[in-house]
Formats: structure tokens, C-alpha cells, sequence
């Protein structure tokens, strides 16, 4: 009620609770698959796949004390999914469900080992289950392993299985070996190549573009580690010169434009041509083409075939669902909008949010760029959402040559209460994300006109299962949201049965509040691919482009000019008032 109050309050309604299901005991995760007729769930004894409309139980996949703490599933084939999952041990695997089956294909990092342990800090599938990413780490040190997933042999593998159970004479066990995965390419942070070290960055040529950024990489991070080194008064490393990466970031890449060269790469809608990867402490956004990865041969260090340099460090990133647009957060509240088919920055856009750092970014109203055959370069208008670690939330509307413009959402909470733990688009809802925070409220704000919509409310007997990292997955398809919630600790003295965590189902579809709303997203992140045949013929096409947004470019370089000017007055004030005190 007090809720529902609050809600009346601030101008939004309470979205109808639609459904609740029993959930397997400390269930960690959820994942739908792409077309909306499965949910899977990891658990404490492992894994079950329910089908999504009738929430029955379709398969399980168990094992005594293996807590499953992530999943994701994809679509492989007709009625037949990849599913990939790390555990609590920091194990990952790969599984099949298939013909109402759950079958283990591969664990992606067998401990041969313990002295050289690989716990797998990330695991990420391709849509369609043809490449796997999987960040690992060993002894303090960090890579990113690229997979390629044999899905057509596995099909065929798993046809074979199916086929056993259904004879006569079967025990219900399958006796088929499944294929492993292969590594297709084995990335760690880029180095200065052998033979080529410098005393300073800045001593490359400007011909040698990639040992020049690279070098600045590595000057970054040496700076860095120094000053980490004198401020902790830690105890430098015997020939230590920089500190080693702590995590990667990837992102998948679908065909874009294919430059001189590549023009004779086969590439297929749908599935992925490249992998772009940043480092911690790195200022370089790196692309590595999948199909000129060395096959059989991960132990080859693969230098990157594009390099995306940037002026600060890269502090968080998106990738549209089309891939053309590459979002990087940088230091000093920067963002950069990499157009990959440009091969250059949409824009760069100074946020207002200096006091804090730029935690994470996301698309949002994110839909085809163009439709049309022409074979030219679209204008374009992206939206990104944007958090800040002081929990500020912003919005960012930008194109190339027009004026960038910035939105302050939601102002940094006065109680930490009302930090926002997770901020996820709706790729149905225009306009709209989903809020929860860490006190457990859970609402759609609306993005354009910075209000509430609606709040999203359990019963009272139940609250939203660790706020600060709930446990959801929204069901595009079906336009259903599942979110797990505990009971509430005054109503645990109800029998065991009922104190089991409960899926709570809101359908956003039947919602009369959300019909203004609901839009239908793209089947597919397929992009069209524009092929040229010469480079002339795609630097004519740019500077056309570049032409016929001549106007707009003037108007925003005449607002970033006033913006320069205004930021270095700005910047002398704290001068002169840090040099009077």
C-alpha cells in the first residue's frame, strides 16, 4: 500500500502482477532464448530448461554440488538450442537442449593443473551458437579465448543421440561422443611488436599508426602502476614496467562494409565476421577479424586488423544491435560513437556529469539504420543511456553533423538507497527502461520526459531477490518480464514449501498503462552489407556524405567551439582559486 502510494505520488500506476512459479532452490540465473519459447535457469544442482508460456519444466540437467551462477541461451537450429553457463569454481560448459533433453557438448577450461588453474571470468555465444568469447584468467593473468563452436557436426551429433533413446532396448543413456570446440583465435593485450621498443611513445612516426597507439598503451599503464606505486607505497617490481590488465570487454561484430580485401570474405546474414576487444587501463579500441584467425594454431599471438584509438581511457562500451555503432565510455565523462561503416567517430559528445565516472552505456529505441538498396552511407541518430557511478542517469541523442544533446535523467541519490543496481532498455517499449534499485523499487521510466510510468510491485509477501544484482531476463518475444523474489523475512514462518523463491511474471503486452508504448522490435540484428569495390569508390561515398551535412557540422562546431571556450574558463577559475588558497 505505501508503495502504491508513493506510485500515485509521483504521477505512475502499478503494473498487475501477472503470475508467480516455484523456482529450483537458489536459482543464480535466467536467460530466454531469441524467439521466446524457452527459459532456462541455473541453479544449485544445475540447470533446467521451462518452456516460457506454460512455465512447465521441460528438461533438467543435474549434479550434486555444481552451482550454476550464469547462463545464456541461443537458438542453434529448429528445436534445438545452445546454452552456455559458468559455474561457482569458475568452470564453463557448453550444453544442448535438445528434443526435450539436456546434453553436456564441451567444458570450455578443464582443470589439468591445480598449480595453473583458469577460472572463466566471462562467457559469451554468438546469436546462432557459431563463435564463443571466454575471458580467462590464470595466476594473474588475463586473455580473451575466441571460439569456434562445430554446430552443423553437433546437430548431426545430436540427431544421433535422439535416435538411441528411441530404440527398443534403450536404457535412456546416450553413447555419443560429442565433437569438441576448437579455438579459433587466443587474444592477449596487444604489446610493442619484438625489435621495435621505444624510449617514448611519442618517437613513432606518424606512418607507423598501430606501434604508435600501442606504445601508447603501454606508457599509460606504466603511468599508471607508478602512480598506484607511490601513492600506496607498495614495493616495486623487479622489472616490472606496467601493470597487467585485469579484465577484457568483447563484443561481437556482424558484416558491415566490407573494405578493399575483404571483399572475398564469405560472410552470411546473421553471423559474426569479427570480435572487438578492450583492455582495462587501455585507451584502444581493438577489431580482430574471425575469418583470418590461424587455424589450429591458438598459440599464434594475432595482431589486430582494425584499431580504434581514443584521446582518454575506455571505461565502459556498447554495440548497437545492428553492430554498426560502437559506444565507448571514456575518462573525463567523454563518450565517442564509433560508425564502423565510416570507419570514423558519429560524435564525441562531453557529458555533463564531470564530478563522476562513466559506469556503464547501452542503446536504446535501437533499430535498423537503413532499408533502402542504395548504396549509400544513412544519416543517422543514436540514443544511449548512460550511468554514472555516482548513479546518475543521462541520455544521449547524437548524429553525425548535427548538435549532440544531453538529458540528466535522474539526479545522483541523496540515499544510497535509491541507487540504481541495474538500468535495461525495452527494446518493445519505446522510449522506456527498466529501473531497479537497491532498496528493491523497480519501475519503467520514461527517458524522453523523465517520468515514472509505472511501478513494478511483488506481493507482500515477497521481496525482489538480492536487489543489487536481481536475478531477471526480459522475454522480447512475449514482451514478459520473470524476476525472482524471496519471501519476506516476517513471512518465513509459513511452511518450507512456500519459503521456496517464487518467479514473478508481469506481461507488459496486456498492460493498458503500456499500450502507447509497445512497439515491435527487428526480427533479427542482421546489418546491410554495402560492398565496394575500391577505395576510391568508398571515399567518394564518405565525402559525399560529408557534403551533404556541411550545415549541420558548421552549427556543432561553432557549439563546440563555445563549449571549449567555456569549459577553459571554467578550468582557470579552479586555477586561480587552487592558487589563492
Amino acid at each position: 500500500m505505501e508503495a502504491a502510494c508513493k506510485a500515485q505520488k509521483s504521477g505512475g500506476e502499478t503494473l498487475e502482477l501477472c503470475g508467480a512459479k516455484q523456482l529450483p532452490e537458489s536459482t543464480n540465473c535466467l536467460a530466454c532464448s531469441e524467439d521466446g519459447t524457452y527459459l532456462s535457469l541455473g541453479h544449485s544442482r544445475g540447470l533446467s530448461v521451462w518452456c516460457a508460456s506454460s512455465l512447465i519444466c521441460a528438461a533438467d540437467w543435474l549434479e550434486d554440488r555444481l552451482e550454476i551462477t550464469s547462463i545464456q541461451m541461443t537458438r542453434m537450429a529448429e528445436r534445438a538450442y545452445l546454452l552456455s553457463t559458468i559455474d561457482d569454481m569458475g568452470v564453463a560448459r557448453v550444453f544442448a537442449y535438445h528434443y526435450d533433453s539436456i546434453h553436456l557438448l564441451s567444458v570450455v577450461n578443464i582443470m589439468e593443473d591445480i598449480n595453473k588453474r583458469s577460472i572463466c571470468l566471462s562467457f559469451e555465444l554468438s546469436e546462432g551458437g557459431h563463435y564463443g568469447a571466454a575471458s580467462i584468467s590464470c595466476n594473474g593473468v588475463v586473455w580473451l579465448e575466441v571460439y569456434h563452436l562445430p554446430s552443423e557436426t553437433w546437430l548431426k551429433e545430436l540427431e544421433m543421440a535422439a535416435s538411441q533413446t528411441q530404440e527398443p532396448n534403450s536404457s535412456g543413456d546416450v553413447d555419443v561422443k560429442f565433437s569438441p570446440l576448437s579455438v579459433a583465435t587466443k587474444i592477449k593485450p596487444p604489446k610493442v611488436p619484438a625489435g621495435m621498443g621505444l624510449n617514448s611513445p611519442h618517437e613513432v612516426q606518424t606512418t607507423d599508426f598501430l606501434i604508435h597507439y600501442l606504445a601508447v598503451d603501454v606508457d599509460t599503464r606504466s603511468r599508471q602502476w607508478e602512480e598506484h606505486f607511490f601513492n600506496t607505497g607498495g614495493e616495486k617490481t623487479k622489472g616490472r614496467t606496467s601493470e597487467s590488465p585485469k579484465h577484457c570487454t568483447q563484443h561481437f561484430l556482424l558484416p558491415c562494409i566490407q573494405f578493399p580485401g575483404d571483399s572475398k570474405a564469405e560472410t552470411q546474414p546473421g553471423l559474426p565476421v569479427a570480435v572487438c576487444v578492450w583492455w582495462s587501463g587501455s585507451h584502444n579500441l581493438f577489431q580482430y577479424l574471425l575469418q583470418k584467425a590461424p587455424k589450429n594454431k591458438p598459440d599464434v599471438e594475432p595482431m589486430p586488423d582494425v584499431l580504434w584509438p581514443n584521446a582518454k581511457e575506455i571505461l565502459c562500451s556498447a554495440v548497437s544491435r545492428c553492430t554498426r555503432y560502437i559506444a565507448l565510455g571514456l575518462d573525463n565523462a567523454l563518450v565517442c560513437v564509433w560508425d564502423r561503416q565510416s570507419g570514423s567517430p558519429l560524435s564525441i559528445v562531453s557529458m555533463p556529469a564531470t564530478e563522476s565516472a562513466l559506469f556503464r552505456m547501452q542503446f536504446v529505441d535501437d533499430g535498423p539504420v537503413s532499408t533502402d538498396d542504395s548504396q549509400t552511407l544513412p544519416e543517422a541518430e543514436v540514443h544511449l543511456l548512460v550511468v554514472c557511478k555516482s548513479g546518475a542517469i543521462h541520455t544521449v541523442t547524437t548524429g553525425r553533423g548535427t548538435q549532440s544533446c544531453t538529458m540528466l535523467l535522474t539526479e545522483r541519490p541523496k540515499d544510497s538507497g535509491d541507487f540504481p543496481a541495474t538500468t535495461a532498455s525495452v527494446p518493445f517499449l519505446q522510449s522506456l527502461f527498466l529501473e531497479v534499485q537497491r532498496n528493491g523499487k523497480m519501475f519503467l521510466q520514461d527517458g524522453i520526459n523523465k517520468t515514472t510510468v509505472c511501478l513494478l510491485i511483488l506481493p507482500k509477501t515477497h521481496l525482489i531477490a538480492t536487489p543489487c544484482n536481481p536475478v531477471y531476463t526480459l522475454n522480447i518475444k512475449q514482451q514478459t518480464l520473470f524476476i525472482r523474489g524471496d519471501q519476506h523475512p516476517s513471512y518465513r514462518e509459513s511452511s518450507e514449501e512456500d519459503s521456496q523463491s517464487q518467479l514473478f511474471i508481469f506481461c507488459f503486452e496486456k498492460s493498458d498503462i503500456l499500450k502507447q508504448y509497445i512497439v515491435s522490435p527487428p526480427d533479427s540484428p542482421q546489418q546491410k552489407t554495402l560492398s565496394f569495390v575500391t577505395l576510391e569508390e568508398t571515399c567518394n561515398l564518405y565525402l559525399q556524405q560529408r557534403a551533404l551535412s556541411v550545415d549541420e557540422r558548421n552549427k556543432a562546431i561553432t557549439q563546440t567551439w563555445k563549449q571549449l571556450q567555456e569549459t577553459a574558463k571554467m578550468a582557470q577559475q579552479r586555477h586561480s582559486r587552487a592558487a589563492d588558497s
